[in-house]
């Protein structure tokens, strides 16, 4: 019998005692690979080991999320409404309208007349999904993405709505959608920020987006979104000062992290060590991003399936391509915003013209990861913050007209990342006013999006100032029936 270790009341036998070792070995070789950086003194264990688990299998890894700022009209996208073009210039029932909130801009017109869409729809698909003809690149990827008509919203005004999509909550000052993901999942590449941030605009001047929308709130600065430019510099302060090596610049560094290291010491701010992560990020980036920005490797198949304007930086298309290499080179979550679709007024004109900037781009995306192996991976998501009245804003004509937000029904898409394809889901009445058939709130798709990732929104919290904070806040349900 094998002799028993009773030295310090272990009352175990070699056998047992080299078994439990190799177990806590194995843990620690699993636990580096999950997190990389778990033993660099970084952080402690526990958050490092939190952030590298999801509560359960992930259906995605990534997102790209391609928010059409402005809001742009469901009844001239992907929900066709054949009756209103019927009842032209007739006036919206009461009956329909009910105790509906009207922002200033409509509360006062003497009447609401209905108006149909000027665009055609056709069915295609499998689905026989009805999309605009202003959608046609769209419209050849429909098998590939669920089309979701009854999402709905409290906000009527464009920056609490935005700010509510990508917060969870109307008013500044919380984590973004991005930096809840990189809190809770942390980065997958560590070259690389877990959250980018892609600008574009389209016609006129449209409504603007702000830093807030991808703050990192209360959450550590570290989980602050990226914004990427589409200038000599993609990111600010990046490159290394005139005359500096890079041997100087990394010796900077590591003195100033020592210094940091002996504040956070003393003072114990977390912020500290959040900073010392962020200079060292930079300093990676700088071989890393160069490298991403460059097009000039990528074959003439693809630069044909996005377009020409995907080699002009800065254009919607451009950064619909760079999005896809930022995911597939392990940024968590790619937020692109693309300004313009405030069409109150000449909506005919404008909106033509926004839907040609997107389109090709948003479906090239599609094919381009579905193609390279990588949608089922990567949930993309299409829409913006609320949808458009069913009736006119100012003065109708047969050729023009305008429509005012409307937050009780509108239209997004969604593919890859374990979403159905090939589904429309929700419905909402003929004249297009309300949800009729399976609504799906803004803190629904919030839900639903993390559980893709794998984490569940109820357990996804954060507290801070006594309370206990969370994206969904306190509501929000996974919309399992678009799920694969």
């Amino acid at each position: 019998m094998e002799k028993e270790f009773i030295e310090h009341g272990l009352n175990q036998n070699r056998r047992k005692f080299l078994s439990k070792m190799s177990l806590g070995l194995g843990s620690v070789a699993l636990g580096s690979l999950l997190m990389p950086n778990l033993f660099k003194g970084t952080g402690s264990i526990e958050s490092e080991l939190a952030a590298a688990i999801p509560d359960f299998a992930p259906k995605a890894k990534r997102v790209i999320y391609l928010f059409q700022n402005g809001a742009p009209s469901q009844l001239e996208s992907f929900d066709y409404k054949p009756k209103l073009t019927t009842m032209f210039g007739q006036d919206l029932p009461e009956s329909i309208r009910g105790d509906q909130r009207l922002t200033g801009m409509t509360a006062n017109q003497s009447s609401f007349p209905l108006v149909g869409s000027f665009s055609k729809f056709n069915q295609y698909g499998e689905s026989g999904a009805w999309i605009s003809d202003l959608f046609p690149y769209t419209s050849k990827i429909v098998d590939d993405i669920c089309i979701v008509r009854s999402l709905h919203t409290e906000a009527i005004n464009h920056d609490p709505a935005l700010t509510f999509f990508q917060t969870g909550a109307q008013q500044g000052n919380r984590p973004s959608m991005g930096a809840w993901l990189s809190y809770g999942l942390g980065s997958e590449n560590n070259n690389l920020p877990a959250f980018t941030v892609l600008l574009s605009r389209g016609i006129g001047n449209g409504q603007g987006v702000y830093s807030k929308l991808w703050t990192n709130g209360f959450l550590d600065s570290v989980h602050q979104g990226v914004q990427f430019s589409s200038g000599e510099d993609p990111v600010l302060y990046l490159k290394d000062p005139k005359g500096m090596k890079r041997s100087e610049r990394r010796k900077m560094l590591d003195n100033l992290a020592e210094l940091n290291h002996m504040s956070f010491q003393k003072f114990g701010d977390p912020e500290i060590s959040a900073k010392i992560q962020q200079y060292e990020m930079a300093y990676r980036m700088q071989t890393t991003v160069p490298d991403i920005m460059d097009l000039s490797k990528e074959p003439d198949s693809v630069i044909k399936l996005y377009g020409p304007d995907c080699l002009v930086p800065g254009t919607y298309a451009a950064n619909c391509l760079l999005a896809r290499k930022l995911s597939e080179s392990g940024v968590r979550f790619v937020q692109l915003y693309h300004q313009g679709w405030d069409q109150h007024g000449n909506l005919p004109y404008e909106i033509t013209q926004q839907a040609k900037d997107v389109d090709q781009a948003s479906a090239a995306l599609v094919t381009d990861l579905k193609q390279r192996g990588l949608l089922d991976e990567t949930l993309v998501i299409w829409g913006g913050e609320f949808g458009r009245t069913n009736y006119s804003q100012g003065k109708l004509t047969e050729d023009n007209y305008g429509r005012d937000h409307h937050p009780r029904c509108f239209s997004i898409w969604m593919a890859g990342g374990g979403i159905k394809p090939g589904v429309v889901y929700g419905e909402t009445d003929e004249l297009g006013y309300n949800v009729i058939k399976n609504p799906v709130h803004v803190h629904d798709f919030q839900a639903t999006v993390l559980n893709q990732l794998g984490l569940n929104h109820e357990k996804l919290i954060y507290k801070h100032l006594g309370r206990r904070f969370r994206l969904t806040d306190v509501s929000g349900k996974v919309v399992k029936d678009i799920l694969v």
